[in-house]
């Protein structure tokens, strides 16, 4: 059977979640053609002559990129089995089976597209129980070159290609506005060193000198984690590499940090959302403000660039809560680590969202939206959701100027006084997006 993978959007990475069923699907003996619409063009006979067409759709971003693009295939192809599979799959199962899908797996899908394309019957509803898989290593020969993606860009002003792996999916935690959460439900699943290994090789190979990894808290499995980047450093001791941890997790697990830097791990991305102790609770972050300070020195302490992201606009959100987040960060000496658009994320509401279960959103919120996938809502004070749009413009059009000088605007519009450090210049990837 001919299978095209298509990947709309995926954080500006060759895309793990394509690279994997390409390796089992290839394994079963069936042909597979990868798209990854983010960095190419659709190729003209693609869907014509396939037999299974399936849309990857990890994120938000990559959902409503790919709606209009299912209506298409099921417009001009009324008989192609198309089938929608990833972290959001599930989440809008109805909606996607509205627009033409006929199979809606969740993100665990490999052994399921190798059954389909075997013959095998499709389910007629999600999987409720997550499978345990046995990993292979993906297969990223037919997607476009590392080159193409996001790349590293150095203090110095140098860049790095930029490859992505992942040791472990799903996430043990259950942060109320994290779309993971209704579909792994504090579940996670850990891939084999040694087939974590076998795919950076690859990538390493063909030019990577740098790998992100993708899961969502790269210490759900902090003895899986050491041994990762141990066994990394000692095959490659020039190649760097992000993850991404929990402020939770690096208090618990402080221990490994310097194990990280001496590894070569280049920065930490951590979901620290808000430093206003009401809105994190809401959330169910699991940290505190104090905690998300001591992390930040922590990390400075092993020799860690730390890069938080918010949501920095929530229905709990006020004016002096914005401009005292700015104050924070500012004294925390971490501007330049937090990429613009953070200073504007506004919080998704989704469908199946725990955020739901809220007196506060469910007073704020109004229908669903298809077009956006969300429940939208407007904050009780107008003049924070104008702040929320200025910020937007302002982050959405400013990649030329500096991470510092937009900070300085978004303080000017926010009308308050921080004083900025001197500029100190740090390692990030070119296309931050986190939604």
């Amino acid at each position: 059977m001919r299978v095209v993978l298509v990947n709309t959007y995926d954080l500006g990475r060759q895309p793990f979640g394509v690279a994997s069923p390409a390796a089992w699907l290839r394994r079963a003996g069936h042909d597979v053609v990868t798209v990854d619409l983010s960095r190419e063009r659709m190729p003209a006979d693609a869907l014509a002559s396939a037999s299974l067409v399936t849309f990857y759709l990890p994120m938000h971003t990559a959902t409503r990129l790919a709606l209009p693009l299912i209506a298409r295939c099921r417009a001009a192809y009324p008989s192609l089995m198309l089938c929608a599979y990833g972290l959001y799959a599930p989440l809008n199962a109805a909606l996607l089976r509205e627009r033409g899908v006929s199979v809606v797996l969740g993100p665990e899908a490999e052994a399921d597209l190798v059954a389909i394309a075997d013959g095998a019957r499709a389910p007629d509803a999600v999987p409720t129980l997550l499978p345990r898989l046995a990993f292979v290593t993906p297969d990223r020969t037919t997607l476009p070159t590392l080159s193409h993606y996001a790349s590293l860009r150095m203090p110095d002003g140098s860049t790095r290609v930029a490859g992505a792996t992942e040791a472990t999916r799903g996430c043990k935690h259950r942060c109320r506005h994290c779309p993971i959460v209704p579909v792994y439900d504090g579940q996670f699943r850990v891939v084999p060193v040694e087939t974590v290994l076998a795919d950076i090789r690859g990538q390493v190979e063909r030019g990577a000198t740098h790998i992100t990894f993708g899961d969502p808290d790269f210490l759900n499995g902090p003895t899986h984690a050491r041994r990762i980047v141990e066994a990394l450093h000692r095959a490659y001791p020039s190649v760097t590499y992000d993850v991404t941890i929990k402020v939770e997790h690096l208090l618990a697990h402080q221990d490994v940090l310097p194990v990280l830097a001496q590894t070569g791990c280049l920065f930490v991305t951590s979901a620290v959302e808000s430093v206003d102790d009401r809105v994190l609770q809401h959330l169910a972050k699991g940290h505190t403000r104090a905690d998300f300070v001591r992390a930040a020195h922590l990390c400075r302490d092993a020799g860690l660039t730390l890069s938080p992201t918010f949501v920095a606009f929530t229905p709990w959100t006020t004016l002096d809560g914005y401009r005292d987040m700015l104050r924070v960060v500012a004294d925390l000496d971490l501007v330049a680590h937090v990429a613009p658009v953070q200073w504007g994320i506004r919080l998704l509401v989704t469908w199946q969202s725990p955020l739901l279960e809220l007196p506060d959103i469910q007073a704020v919120v109004g229908a669903f939206d298809a077009a956006t996938l969300t429940y939208p809502w407007a904050h009780p004070d107008p003049r924070v959701d104008h702040l929320q749009q200025q910020v937007m413009q302002l982050a959405g059009v400013s990649r030329a100027r500096s991470r510092e000088d937009i900070f300085s605007a978004i303080c000017e519009l926010a009308q308050v006084n921080v004083v900025l450090p001197a500029r100190a210049a740090i390692p990030y990837l070119d296309e931050p997006w986190y939604c």
